[in-house]
C-alpha cells in the first residue's frame, strides 16, 4: 500500500477548493484539450488517499488548475505526482521543506489518509537512513525568500520541544499530538519556509527536527504507525541538514524502537549498528546506552544469547560514563535505571527469570526521580515478570502501584502494557488479587478479560 500523497493534499487546502471543485475544474481543462474527462470527487479522494497518479494528461491538468488558483507554478513534482523519480532517489533539501510543512498541514486538519497510512517497508524504509548516513552532505541550508528568521524564532522551537516533551512523559501522546502538530503546522512551518542565513538554517532544522521527533513519538505512541514514521523519516533528513549526527543517531533509534514494537528484531539490531557507525563517533553516552539497551532486547527476541549479553554488557559500561549535563537535550529519557528496565525485558526474553527480576528490582528501586511514564514501564516490566515466576500476590501488588503511576495517562502504548501485565497475572492466578486486579484494568482502560 503506497503512502497518501500529502503534497497534493496540502495544495488543494492551501488553494481553498473541495475535491468536487477541483475535479470540476480538471474536467473542464480537459475540454478545452479536448479531452472527454470524468472525474469526481472519489477520483480526487484516491489521488491523495492512495497516491494514485491518472493516466495521461490528468497530473498536468492538476497542476494547471492548482497553478491558476495559487497564483503560482505548481510542478508534478510538487504536487507528488511525477512518475519518473525513483522512490531511493535523494530529496532535495527544499522538496523536504516542501513535504514536510505538508505533513503538518495534513495532520493538522486531521488527513484521514494520513491517519490510516501504514509504515512503509523494505526499501523504502531503509532508504532515509541510507541518506542521512551517506554523503552527499548539504554544503549550504540557506533560503533567500520569505519571512527573515533568527535566533528569537529558533529559541521558539527549541522551548516548545522541551515543552512537549514534558507533557508527553506525564499526560501521553494521545492529547499532546495535537498540540505539536499545531504547533508544527502554524509556527515551525512559516519558520522553515522562511528566509535565514546557513548557520541560522541550521540551527532551525536542528529546532525543527526535535519538534518533528517529538510529534512521531506522540503518533507511535497513539498507534498511528505509518505517521509517526514519516515524522521520524522527516527529523532525520533535518538532523542531515543540521550537520548534527549525533541528532541523527537519536532518530534512528525512534525508529529503532518502533521496529522492535512491529517484531522486526534484525531490523532493529541493523539500524542500532548504523547509528553507531553514522554517526562517527559523536554520540554521547546516554545515546550509545540506549542503542545497546535496544540491540540486547532485539538479539534476546531472536535467540541470540551472545548477542544479547555482549549488548548489556555494552549498555553498562556506557551507562556509568552517563554525565546528564553534558548530554543533548533529546537524551533526557536515559536515566538511571534505565539500563536495568531493558536488561531486564531481554533476559526474560531469554527465559533468565532470577537475573531478569534482579534487574528488574534494580530499576524500580532507581526510579524515584525518574518521570511517571518510566516508573510505569518499571513497574510493569517487574509484574510480568514476578507473575512469570509464579508470585502472583506480589505480581498484582506491583500491578497496582503501576496504574497509581498510569493513571490520568492518555496512550496506547501504556494501555497494551497494562492489559499484557493483567493477562499475566490473571493467567497464572484465579485468586482475589487477579481478580481485583483484572477489575481495576476494565474500570482504567475498557478491556476485560473476554476481549483478549
Amino acid at each position: 500500500m503506497r503512502e497518501p500523497n500529502i503534497l497534493l493534499d496540502a495544495l488543494i487546502d492551501e488553494a481553498d477548493i473541495s475535491h468536487d471543485g477541483l475535479a470540476a475544474r480538471v474536467n473542464q481543462a480537459g475540454r478545452r484539450h479536448g479531452l472527454a474527462l470524468l472525474y469526481d470527487h472519489a477520483s480526487v479522494r484516491r489521488w491523495i488517499r492512495d497516491a494514485t497518479v491518472p493516466r495521461g494528461r490528468a497530473p498536468d491538468l492538476i497542476c494547471e488548475v492548482l497553478s491558476a488558483r495559487l497564483g503560482r507554478t505548481v510542478s508534478l513534482a510538487d504536487a507528488g505526482l511525477s512518475r519518473g523519480a525513483a522512490e531511493g532517489d535523494a530529496m532535495p533539501l527544499a522538496k523536504t521543506v516542501d513535504a514536510a510543512t505538508a505533513l503538518w498541514r495534513s495532520d493538522h486538519k486531521q488527513g484521514a489518509a494520513l491517519r490510516a497510512a501504514k509504515p512503509v517497508q523494505g526499501p523504502a524504509a531503509i532508504a532515509p537512513v541510507f541518506e542521512w548516513e551517506n554523503p552527499p552532505d548539504d554544503l549550504d541550508v540557506a533560503r533567500h525568500s520569505g519571512r527573515r528568521v533568527g535566533a528569537e524564532q529558533v529559541r521558539a522551537l527549541q522551548a516548545a520541544r522541551v515543552r512537549y516533551e514534558r507533557m508527553y512523559r506525564e499526560a501521553g501522546g494521545i492529547p499532546v499530538r495535537p498540540r505539536v502538530v499545531a504547533f508544527l503546522a502554524e509556527q515551525a512551518a512559516p519558520a522553515v519556509r522562511g528566509a535565514y542565513d546557513d548557520a541560522t538554517g541550521r540551527e532551525l532544522y536542528r529546532a525543527a527536527g526535535g519538534l518533528a521527533a517529538v510529534a512521531g513519538i506522540c503518533a507511535y505512541d497513539a498507534d498511528l504507525q505509518g505517521a509517526a514514521q514519516r515524522y521520524y523519516f522527516q527529523a532525520l533528513r533535518m538532523a542531515k541538514a543540521c550537520g548534527d549526527r549525533g541528532f541523527g543517531a537519536y532518530v534512528i533509534a525512534l525508529l529503532a524502537n518502533q521496529a522492535l514494537y512491529q517484531g522486526n528484531c534484525r531490523q532493529v539490531i541493523q539500524l542500532a549498528e548504523t547509528a553507531l557507525r553514522g554517526a562517527r563517533g559523536s554520540l554521547s553516552p546516554a545515546l550509545v546506552t540506549d542503542l545497546s539497551a535496544l540491540q540486547a532486547k532485539a538479539f534476546a527476541r531472536i535467540g541470540d544469547r551472545g548477542g544479547c549479553h555482549a549488548s548489556m554488557t555494552r549498555a553498562e559500561e556506557m551507562a556509568a560514563r552517563i554525565r546528564p549535563e553534558e548530554e543533548p537535550p533529546e537524551t533526557s529519557y536515559v536515566q538511571a535505571g534505565l539500563v536495568e528496565t531493558q536488561n531486564a525485558d531481554a533476559l526474560r526474553a531469554l527465559g533468565d527469570l532470577t537475573a531478569a527480576c534482579s534487574y528488574a528490582r534494580q530499576s524500580v528501586d532507581a526510579a524515584a526521580h525518574s518521570h511517571a511514564r518510566g516508573k510505569v514501564h518499571r513497574l510493569a516490566t517487574l509484574a510480568t515478570i514476578l507473575a512469570g515466576q509464579g508470585d502472583a500476590e506480589a505480581a498484582a501488588g506491583t500491578a497496582d502501584l503501576m496504574l497509581d503511576q498510569a493513571a490520568g495517562m492518555e496512550s496506547r502504548r501504556i494501555e497494551e502494557r497494562i492489559v499484557r501485565v493483567r493477562d499475566a497475572v490473571v493467567g497464572m492466578s484465579d485468586g482475589k488479587a487477579a481478580a481485583d486486579l483484572a477489575e481495576r484494568v476494565a474500570a482504567m482502560t475498557g478491556t476485560s478479560l473476554r476481549h483478549r
